[in-house]
């Protein structure tokens, strides 16, 4: 058993039969750090002890099956998953390398229009699986555990304007209309939206607590609420359960119903984190600190963010909120002006049409020369 630190925290190494096993001890006290090694190597040796072999001959479609009855999956996991079973249902995963990675790779491309960044998520999903496995001890190792995945081009962001963002909530269905308001005026991810409960609003103190955050260390945020989000969780306020529902029941997946609220606004292609961008966006113009953003929008990126965290009070904030709404409401009074302008344009382009100049001033206009 070895120890190594990564940052402040001691990690515990135990190679078996050539095999290297990581865990953390989660101690930043090296003798403590010690006993949970040394505890983490018997386990491992009982472990091995105990299981009467490995079993590689196992298909993918044996492994996906039993991955997704045990595992507590995700549902990116079942989408990805069943994507892999085209190409690799009946194949050992005792035989699943690097190359066959490779030909996956070969064999999605040709097959359909994708990206890079698609593939890679697929291979991710399988590499998860394939690490399952392992401590399921049904593979001795992961063989896909240094696989490099091919780099990925980062895309511009779009920015939903005001007008594009009327369109939309007027083209959405009632229950994907209050999801949309709620990510534009939180910048929430879906995944924090589709959970949130009634139990975590503070309707008195006008405050959001996302609980389900996929910060660093999944740690609660609270987020002031614009007058217009209050207004609306009020109107369908109640005492517990969760908030967005369809015909009672809890919503998973909303794909669906936000390509058909793109295509009846006829407005360009937006992804639904789109509107996290956007939200993001709109607070950077209004003048609002880049740590409270950070802090707003439950952004992760490793201790230094966290502490930033601890530092950004409520009132700081409420105040950004507030700058939030005093922007959108100024662009609003921008849209109308200039679509009360083009009216204008176009009255005036058509009266001057309708003028007779053999019949003298009309309406105030006189003739000269």
């Amino acid at each position: 058993m070895t120890l190594y630190r990564r940052g402040r925290i001691w990690w515990a190494y135990v190679w078996v039969k050539g095999v290297r096993h990581a865990k953390s001890t989660g101690s930043k006290n090296r003798k403590l750090a010690e006993q949970i090694g040394r505890q983490f190597e018997d386990d491992l040796t009982v472990k091995r002890n105990l299981l009467p072999r490995f079993k590689p001959e196992t298909t993918y479609e044996e492994l996906f099956a039993d991955f997704l009855a045990n595992a507590s999956p995700k549902p990116y996991h079942l989408d990805r998953g069943t994507v892999l079973l085209s190409f690799f249902g009946a194949t050992p995963i005792g035989e699943i390398n690097k190359n066959s990675a490779i030909a996956y790779r070969t064999f999605r491309h040709a097959r359909k229009t994708i990206t890079d960044t698609t593939v890679n998520r697929d291979l991710e999903c399988l590499r998860h699986m394939l690490f399952w496995a392992v401590d399921e001890g049904i593979l001795s190792a992961n063989p896909l555990s240094r696989m490099k995945l091919v780099r990925e081009r980062r895309k511009r962001r779009q920015v939903m304007s005001i007008e594009e963002e009327k369109a939309v909530i007027a083209a959405c269905s009632p229950h994907l209309r209050q999801i949309v308001v709620t990510a534009l005026e939180t910048g929430m991810r879906r995944g924090e939206i589709l959970k949130q409960r009634f139990e975590d609003v503070d309707y008195s103190r006008r405050l959001l607590y996302v609980t389900s955050s996929k910060t660093a260390r999944g740690e609660a945020r609270e987020i002031p609420l614009t007058e217009n989000l209050h207004e609306m969780l009020v109107s369908i306020r109640r005492s517990e359960g969760i908030i967005f529902t369809f015909e009672g029941r809890p919503i998973h997946r909303i794909k669906t119903a936000w390509k058909g609220a793109l295509r009846r606004a006829e407005v360009r292609h937006y992804r639904f984190h789109d509107l996290r961008h956007t939200f993001n966006t709109r607070l950077m113009e209004a003048g609002v600190m880049q740590e409270i953003r950070k802090a707003l929008m439950g952004h992760s990126s490793g201790e230094e963010v966290n502490s930033i965290y601890t530092h950004v009070e409520l009132p700081a904030k409420r105040e950004a909120i507030q700058k939030l709404g005093v922007w959108l409401k100024c662009e609003e009074e921008k849209l109308q002006e200039q679509q009360k302008g083009g009216k204008n344009e176009s009255h005036e382009h058509r009266t001057g049409e309708n003028i007779d100049p053999s019949q003298g001033p009309v309406l105030g206009l006189r003739r000269t020369g």
